[in-house]
């Protein structure tokens, strides 16, 4: 592709907003599971096992999306600390889909406990079982929760900055449903 996108693509931006649902789902249901002992818990579980692959399933076709369709510009007065931050930030959120779904399915094999995404359709154990690999992944899982949930919030501050303060466009090239024209 020669030219770059005035926005991100149809596909890309309806990827972008229903991940943003189910991945903050994720984190409040990550949260009450942890929280709770009640029977709400196994109903926790069900849900956010599938809705992890989920998440891992459409973050790979994202990235195929973002390579395929490009991304917009960002503008050309914008600071190179910005944009320099911009890009990690953005590589960081796809770093981060992939690699908590994997670390989940990684914990729970370790522990021997069944990856169920719904009725009898199981994911296979991707390691060993293992106690205390099982307990480091538990780990790693809950400390990389905050920080996508760190980064999630400072995202969310990057576009309202963008919209409100700055209204140089990054937000509508994302936000947008209408098509938007370079000029």
């Amino acid at each position: 592709m020669n030219s770059k996108p005035a926005q991100f693509s149809a596909i890309q931006r309806i990827l972008h907003w229903t991940m943003a649902i189910m991945v903050l789902a994720m984190l409040f249901i990550g949260v009450t599971m942890v929280s709770t002992v009640g029977p709400v818990f196994i109903t926790l579980v069900a849900i956010h096992k599938p809705l992890g692959i989920a998440i891992l399933i459409l973050v790979l076709i994202r990235l195929a999306a973002r390579w395929w369709f490009g991304a917009p510009s960002l503008p050309e007065n914008m600071p190179p600390v910005q944009v320099a931050v911009a890009h990690l930030s953005h590589w960081l959120f796809y770093a981060l889909l992939l690699v908590m779904p994997l670390i989940g399915w990684g914990m729970l094999s370790a522990g021997g406990y069944p990856i169920v995404l719904w009725g009898s359709v199981h994911l296979p154990a991707i390691l060993p079982h293992n106690d205390e690999l099982h307990a480091l992944l538990r780990y790693s899982h809950t400390v990389l929760a905050y920080v996508f949930f760190s980064v999630i919030l400072l995202h969310i501050a990057a576009a309202l900055f963008h919209a409100l303060i700055l209204r140089d466009g990054v937000f509508e090239s994302m936000g947008s449903l209408r098509p938007r024209r370079r000029g």
